[in-house]
Parts: C-alpha cells; structure tokens; sequence
C-alpha cells in the first residue's frame, strides 16, 4: 500500500466541504440524539486515544510525515481540555503545542504567517496550534484596529480584498506543507451562544474556575455575528483536500473530544506509516551484537 497523498483526508459527517457551500447557521453545535450518551463518548475516545498512541509511535519512527492540529473556536467553546483528552496517552516528546495570543513586537515585525511558521513540528512529531494564523482573519477582521499595529506597507482600498488575499496566503502556504510531507488537520468547535454562556457562567459561578474568566470574554461575545460570520467565510475559503477543516459539535466536550479523536485517527492510517527496516549488512551486524551478548 502506498503512503496516502497528500489531497487525501478523513471523511466525516463534519467535514467542511471544497465547493465553498458551507453555512455556519446550518452547522450542528450539539450531537446527534443518537450519539447523546456522554459514558459511550468516553469509551470512544478511549479507544482512540490508544489507536492514536500507537499510530505515534509509528510516526515518529517512519521520520517521512509531521502532523499539524489547528483548533480555531469560540471563548469556551473547549479547545484546552479537548487537546489535554486526545493527545493524554501520547509520548510527550513526540508532541509540541504552541498556544497563539496577542503577538509581540518582535512578531509584529514580520509577516503574519511568521510566529506560527517559528512552531511547526517536525517530521516524526505531532504539533498543535491553539489558535492559529486564522486569527489574523478572525480576530483581526473583527477588529481591524490591529491592522495599524502591523504597520503594513500597503492595504488594499477595501478590507474585503485584504482578507481575500491572506485567504490565498494561507491556502497555498498550507499546500506547500503537505506537499513536504505535514498533515494538516483543521477543527473548528462550533459551539452555540446558549452552551457557551452556561460556561462563562460557571466560570464565575465556581471558585476554581475564576481564574479562566476574563472581562474580554464578554466584550468578544457582543461580536458574536461578526465572529461567525468570519468562520463561514474562512472556513469557505481555506478547507481544501489538503488541508480540510472539520466543524465539530461542541455543545457536548465527550462527543466533541471521540469525534476529533476519531478524524485524527482515521487520518494518520491512512499515511501507511513504518516501522524503519533494515538492509542485509545490519542486520547481520545485529546479530552478530546479539551473540557476543549471550556469550557475556
């Protein structure tokens, strides 16, 4: 069997289609009624996170392919806790995560792909980005004040063209990843407006969790159309075979973290990953270390 090409992707019900039809409204944000059993989500995501040990394993080994996680959501919508579930029975050597916030001086003196092109992983190792250069037609969008931070040396007349272009950017600096060998595996967790108060709630309502609550959270929340309006154009723009974005439930954390845990999974077999083989001269010369062993 051949390694997987790299336009090949995980199907599933929440892929986000190529054809640009995707609709934020019609997204589900809770799980099928059938799939509500949070015990059964969690046997799931048990199984997989076993599968996905092994399947790193054999990544780091086989050293061709890096594998790329972005998760882009809303303020609580369960990005933390559903990276710490899925990647809990990992090797941590074989795993590097890099969280993005408000970037520095330093970063802001480059292009906008810089800071993030700083933390991609390397063949054999698995990378997660908690946010991501999709902030940068995200966030940035929604607030365009930041662009004056930036200090580009030119801006298109219209900011519709400026995103259009970072669309572009970002497309084909993905491309250029996967035909060099990284898996790029995009989640955006849909979470609803209603879900997500309930959980800024219990931010403030629970002492142990104060700590998580910021006033910026709600100020964001206000922008909340804004914000979604932006996903459904970037997700249109930048889910391509390779390179896909996955729109997953997030109303429930059990079935979000089984269902990005499963799409993972389904990904990297697909990449036909190997144990490295030996050629005739090592192997002898293996041998001939295993018999000078067990006359010690």
């Amino acid at each position: 069997m051949a390694s997987a090409t790299p336009d090949e992707y995980a199907a599933s019900p929440y892929l986000v289609p190529f054809d640009g039809a995707f609709r934020v409204a019609a997204a589900p944000s809770a799980p099928p009624k059938s799939e509500a059993d949070k015990n059964g989500a969690k046997q799931r995501l048990a199984a997989q996170v076993e599968a996905l040990d092994e399947l790193q394993k054999r990544l780091y080994a086989d050293n061709r392919h890096a594998v790329l996680l972005v998760f882009q959501a809303m303020d609580a919508a369960g990005k933390d806790s559903t990276i710490r579930a899925v990647l809990t029975g990992i090797n941590p050597a074989g795993c590097q995560i890099a969280a993005f916030k408000r970037p520095s001086e330093t970063e802001l003196d480059h292009d906008f792909l810089w800071r993030c092109i700083r933390e991609l992983p390397e063949r054999g190792r698995i990378g997660v980005f908690n946010r991501s250069w999709y902030e940068e037609v995200l966030t940035v969008r929604v607030h365009p004040e930041f662009l004056a931070a930036q200090r580009l040396p030119w801006r298109p007349k219209k900011d519709a063209e400026l995103w259009r272009e970072r669309y572009e950017s970002v497309a084909d600096f993905e491309r250029h990843l996967a035909r060099n060998g990284t898996v790029i595996l995009k989640f955006w967790l849909n979470v609803s407006r209603e879900e997500q108060k309930k959980r800024l709630l219990s931010r403030l309502d629970e002492p142990e969790k104060n700590w998580k609550f910021e006033s910026a959270d709600l100020a964001e929340r206000e922008r909340w159309s804004d914000y979604q309006k932006a996903y459904e154009d970037l997700l249109n723009a930048t889910s391509k075979p390779w390179a896909p974005w996955y729109a997953i439930p997030a109303d429930s954390k059990p079935y979000l973290r089984a269902t990005v845990a499963e799409i993972i999974v389904a990904r990297l077999r697909q990449l036909d990953l190997r144990w490295p083989e030996l050629d005739p001269a090592e192997r002898e010369h293996l041998a001939g270390l295993r018999r000078r062993l067990e006359k010690d």
